[in-house]
């Protein structure tokens, strides 16, 4: 179940914390990798580990790199071509790539608002529409949108991130009727509170104030929002289109 053997992905801020366990949990189920980042070195090294994350009948094929700045409009219209180009064709999309300019809304600078729409929201846009061409031709395709809890929520200082992500979710829901008869799924994956390097820092005193938020009592991990990608991205899940899984441990329950 879940075998992705014969599929490729591009997934976008692949190396980043949760976009590496994602990416590391579609290899593992035998799909062929484009991953993409704006760290140049640090996505070349993590392409060269996703090796280990491959089954043996798939490690004769490798990954690729391709660096992206998401800010810059024409360095995202030539993504999806240089992933089909490497891949051969392009079977999952993964836009998982995010920033944040946290401020309250009454000090927010133009500057901060509009980066955070054009990296979360626009580019997203941006890839979708470029993957749909490919997909609709070959009458398959799994697109996966990582948004978050506070898209549905709201987060204080966070008015540009929550617009964004809420802006995603909605998108994906007019995106997955318009393709959903050319077996195409739209489909997001909206993360709570999840463990990684950024968190690990807090203090323990911050952590725990976290964790008494969530019925769990801990925060999540990257595994548990791959499993989530890698569900939507099987064709197990070819009945699933224009929804969201919320994975945050029951701290929202929507």
């Amino acid at each position: 179940m879940f075998d992705l053997h014969g599929m490729t992905a591009l997934v976008t801020g692949a190396s980043g914390g949760i976009g590496s366990s994602i990416a590391r949990a579609l290899a593992a189920q035998g799909a062929r990798l484009a991953v993409s980042g704006s760290n140049q070195a640090k996505l070349r090294a993590f392409r060269d580990e996703l090796d280990e994350h491959s089954p043996q009948h798939v490690q004769e094929v490798d990954h690729v790199a391709i660096a992206c700045d998401l800010s810059n409009e024409d360095e995202v219209e030539k993504l999806v071509p240089a992933a089909i180009d490497s891949l051969g064709k392009i079977d999952i999309l993964v836009n998982n790539a995010g920033i944040t300019r946290d401020n309250l809304a009454m000090r927010m600078k133009d500057e901060e608002w509009d980066a955070v729409i054009r990296v979360n929201l626009e580019s997203a846009f941006r890839l979708m529409r470029a993957a749909t061409k490919p997909m609709m031709k070959a009458r398959f395709g799994r697109i996966v949108n990582v948004t978050s809890v506070v898209g549905t929520t709201g987060n204080p200082g966070q008015a540009n991130y929550c617009a964004a992500k809420g802006g995603i979710t909605a998108m994906s829901k007019s995106l997955a009727q318009e393709l959903a008869t050319r077996g195409i799924t739209v489909n997001c994956v909206a993360p709570g509170f999840i463990r990684t390097a950024m968190t690990d820092v807090l203090p323990d005193a911050q952590k725990e104030a976290l964790n008494a938020r969530i019925p769990m009592g801990r925060m999540g991990e990257g595994d548990e929002i791959a499993s989530a990608v890698v569900y939507l991205a099987s064709k197990e899940a070819g009945y699933v289109t224009g929804q969201t899984i919320h994975v945050n441990g029951g701290m929202v329950m929507i």
